[in-house]
């Protein structure tokens, strides 16, 4: 059987994440919401995207498909429910499609030619950009229980000091030296070759992904992912950073969301709680404006390939597009678009050329090739996130 990954609807709430990536890209608990699909049906999955991110996420299309939405996680019996679905079958519970089974792509989204298969339980699905960090917790239990399920964590330096051992878990390399590690409260992963340097304080959960680093005296807590080749130090809470990304000094970061190649400057801290205790609105690019979230924390969605300068400080609910570069004092504005250069004091454009020679250097320091492919994608979102940048 062959699996297909398309995004639905929800891709224009993921934004600034889903302007450089299919939806199943996005990273919650230990895995990206593909590698778990691939993990559970032990096979390779490829994606049905917008035409722009085909070109690096391509699509493979055979005679005989399941086509799954990207934004539904993977649990043991929706994936009974899925391979048991036969040709013109499409799973489904009340206005969402979770999967159907055809020769072809459904372009016209025409189900009258499709069998209906009601699904019956509830179903752990990501529709806006904070269910990134809220909902970490619960993904991040889930993938740690599937990961380490009949194996046998690499052993721990004697010189940390452990609380609830049994739900600490080291894969091959990791590293760990004179570090408290308490996972009373939640499991923490330690990935592949990743490492906690001395004097962290680390309470689950806890996802430290392959490769990534918790530099001297990290403070990681609830639930937190760091994803593969990040590093991190100063106080994390409660956040998501998809990967190769780098917050390696001290400051705050709490319920928040950073995606790839970004780079937060030293002593930068977000706010995730309103001095007035009100829910926390944020930037909504499917309905451009700010919707509420219903969330009293709430801190910063920063897009890929952004970054600050020191010192840089972020109010409750802060969006930042994708390239985009924060370097004067002072607060900026809640919501700062792709390609926007400056802070406090006012934004010109970040035009494409200027920023891909940072980016190549940024990703060639990781051993990563920036592409044409790549770069079609950054000069697409630059084009298309024109009517926000008003400078």
């Amino acid at each position: 059987m062959n699996y297909i990954l398309f995004d639905g609807p929800v891709r224009e709430h993921l934004l600034p994440f889903t302007f450089t990536r299919p939806v199943a890209e996005v990273r919650l608990g230990i895995m990206t919401i593909k590698e778990k699909w691939e993990a559970y049906l032990k096979t390779s999955v490829s994606y049905k995207t917008e035409d722009y991110l085909s070109v690096k996420f391509p699509m493979v299309l055979k005679s005989d498909n399941v086509f799954l939405n990207g934004s539904v996680l993977p649990d043991a019996f929706l994936l009974d429910q899925v391979k048991a679905l036969k040709e013109s079958e499409v799973l489904q519970k009340e206005d969402l499609i979770i999967a159907y089974r055809s020769n072809k792509v459904n372009e016209n989204k025409d189900w009258g030619q499709f069998n209906v298969v009601e699904y019956e339980k509830n179903l752990f699905q990501i529709k806006n950009t904070w269910d990134i960090f809220s909902q970490n917790e619960r993904a991040l239990q889930e993938d740690f229980d599937f990961l380490t399920k009949g194996r046998e964590s690499q052993p721990i330096s004697k010189t940390n000091s452990l609380i609830c051992p049994e739900r600490i878990f080291l894969e091959e390399g990791a590293k760990v030296e004179y570090s408290i590690l308490n996972a009373t409260d939640g499991p923490i992963y330690i990935g592949r070759h990743a490492e906690i340097w001395e004097g962290s304080l680390i309470r689950g959960g806890l996802a430290l992904c392959d490769h990534a680093i918790v530099k001297m005296g990290g403070k990681m807590y609830g639930a937190t992912t760091i994803g593969p080749y990040s590093k991190v130090c100063g106080e994390v809470s409660n956040s998501v950073i998809f990967g190769y990304s780098s917050k390696g000094h001290e400051g705050y970061l709490g319920n928040a969301v950073l995606g790839e190649w970004c780079n937060i400057g030293a002593d930068s801290n977000n706010s995730n709680l309103k001095n007035n205790y009100a829910k926390v609105r944020l930037w909504n690019y499917a309905t451009e404006k700010f919707e509420q979230t219903g969330l009293q924390f709430c801190g910063l969605m920063m897009g890929d390939h952004s970054k600050t300068a020191i010192n840089t400080m972020f109010n409750t609910g802060t969006v930042i597009g994708v390239n985009s570069n924060i370097y004067v004092p002072g607060f900026p504005r809640n919501f700062v678009p792709s390609f926007s250069w400056g802070g406090a004091s006012g934004f010109s454009s970040y035009l494409p050329a200027k920023a891909f020679e940072a980016a190549k250097v940024m990703m060639a320091r990781r051993g990563v090739a920036f592409t044409d492919a790549d770069a079609d994608i950054l000069n697409h979102v630059f084009e298309i996130t024109k009517k926000w940048r008003n400078y």
